[in-house]
């Protein structure tokens, strides 16, 4: 409900307002090649209307310039139609002049578009009504433009308000993490044997006592799928190609300084017992691995730092993630991955927890084993590679452990 409330403050707050206290919104011209038509000129005698071009800037808000700590880019252009030479003006004109109507692709990510539609196209229509343009949605979700049709007036009023609807979306929960920085454990066959084992003693290969762990709130789905069992290091909301690609080249220029805090020497961890993320035993949300670097943390806490800051400073990361205090944890059991299967209201205080007495009886001392840390990962989130781990967006080796495993 605070989520629906916040997008729907956006919407009906005061364009004018907004824009004097907030970012640099979208710059809603005509483009072509690179330059930006920031309005009509008369040329010569001869009473045509031609465009007065500029340089193109689409240049992002900095994480000084929003509230929200992030980056939303933007591009604007026009759909150009074929035409010849002789025809081109008088098209140019008469889309200013006669129609005075244009189009402008904005790129704002296909994980944004159902915000922008709305429930049941509530938000759509919304928008379209008060500032007299059409929208039109990507036949595809995996396509990132929308297209905004109306008078160049109307279409900057349209992408405003796009604009402080995706600023209200990106910093609540409703828009949900697309990728992360992570340290993959899954490299190693011995640790997910273990994991495997873990999940089966306590369901049962059988499945003979479903109907206790159903009583304690213990389902398969809560349980961490062994092929991606990892290390997070930092969470990213990268809603768009544009955010993405940034990502990618940030993650590929800091090798050499990770490197460098590493001092060159492999990097392994060692996991031992289990513990709760928060709750008590008997309500647990998430069961996790304690994370014990061998040698000492500094290093690797060091290596951290750096990608967090270099994320930081390129405007991909949320401010209250940027200050989290970071705490390696290897995660087993999580309630945020369950499947509502069941009667919510008959088991409605399990949903979000479960008792994981027994589960601390016989693995709270667990030794999972010693293992290295091979490589270094920007993985997207809800897709897999062939080998069952998430999609790797970049990634580069660290300095190898020959002692490990």
């Amino acid at each position: 409900m605070l989520t629906l409330f916040r997008v729907e403050a956006a919407l009906n707050s005061t364009i004018a307002y907004r824009i004097s206290k907030s970012v640099t919104y979208f710059q809603v011209h005509q483009s072509f090649k690179g330059y930006l038509c920031s309005g009509y000129k008369m040329v010569g005698g001869d009473n045509v209307w031609r465009p007065k071009w500029r340089t193109a800037s689409v240049q992002a808000s900095s994480a000084e310039e929003t509230d929200v700590g992030v980056n939303v880019e933007v591009k604007s252009q026009v759909q150009v139609h074929e035409a010849s030479s002789s025809g081109a003006e008088s098209n140019t004109r008469k889309m200013a002049t006669s129609t005075g109507k244009h189009s402008v692709t904005l790129e704002v990510g296909s994980s944004l578009m159902r915000f922008i539609k709305g429930k049941w196209g509530s938000t759509q229509a919304k928008i379209e009504q008060e500032t007299g343009v059409r929208l039109i949605f990507p036949s595809s979700r995996s396509e990132d433009s929308l297209i905004i049709e109306g008078t160049p007036d109307n279409v900057g009023k349209a992408s405003e308000r796009i604009q402080l609807l995706i600023e209200e979306v990106v910093k609540t929960p409703a828009l949900d993490y697309s990728h992360f920085i992570s340290l993959p454990l899954a490299l190693h066959p011995p640790l997910i044997d273990k994991l495997i084992n873990f999940k089966n003693s306590i369901l049962g290969i059988n499945d003979e006592n479903t109907s206790t762990l159903s009583e304690l709130g213990i389902d398969k789905s809560i349980f961490i799928n062994p092929k991606t069992f990892h290390l997070t290091v930092l969470m990213l909301k990268l809603w768009n190609k544009e955010r993405v690609s940034a990502a990618v080249k940030i993650f590929k220029e800091i090798e050499a300084e990770i490197m460098d805090a590493l001092d060159g020497r492999p990097v392994a961890i060692k996991l031992n017992g289990l513990e709760l993320m928060k709750g008590s035993v008997e309500k647990a949300r998430v069961l996790y691995a304690p994370v014990e670097v061998i040698g000492g943390e500094e290093r690797l806490l060091h290596a951290c730092k750096i990608i967090t800051d270099a994320f930081k400073k390129g405007g991909l990361v949320l401010e209250r993630d940027a200050n989290h205090t970071l705490k390696l944890h290897a995660t087993l059991m999580n309630t945020r991955q369950r499947k509502r299967k069941y009667d919510t209201k008959k088991f409605n205080s399990f949903n979000d927890s479960f008792d994981a007495r027994g589960i601390m009886e016989q693995y709270g001392s667990e030794e999972w084993g010693e293992y290295a840390i091979p490589e270094l990962h920007l993985s997207q989130r809800f897709v897999y590679d062939e080998n069952g781990y998430y999609h790797c967006c970049a990634s580069f080796p660290l300095p190898k452990n020959t002692q490990a495993d």
